[in-house]
């Protein structure tokens, strides 16, 4: 069974850096694409990154420019560097990794808070 543990959030002000991690443990995967959703209450979880397994990246509109992610395909980590960051990223960040026969896998989330 494959799991996804995420490190990295917490709090910081506003025009401030964060980098968020996602790594996969269990039984050894190659993984296809990889995502970064996130979610604020009441709301639903919308992607914010995703980078396929040779590299390609697509962002959201709403971080083009101020994200990059990133991964380490030999230790099975994605990553999120998030700079300039505004009081509206407030969120419970996901990560979400696929795997080459279509299975997704979802990490626990780890809470993202920026203050103004």
């Amino acid at each position: 069974q494959v799991q996804l543990v995420e490190s990295g959030g917490g709090l910081v002000q506003a025009g401030g850096s964060l980098t968020l991690s996602c790594a996969a443990s269990g039984r050894p995967f190659s993984f296809n694409a990889m995502d970064w959703y996130r979610q604020t209450p009441g709301k639903q979880r919308e992607m914010v990154a995703t980078i396929t397994s040779g590299g390609n990246t697509n962002y959201a509109d709403s971080v083009k420019g101020r994200f990059t992610t990133s991964r380490d395909n030999a230790k099975n980590t994605l990553y999120l560097r998030m700079n300039s960051l505004k009081p509206e990223d407030t969120a419970v960040y996901y990560c979400r990794f696929w795997s080459r026969v279509g299975t997704d896998y979802w990490g626990q989330g780890t809470q993202v808070t920026v203050s103004s």
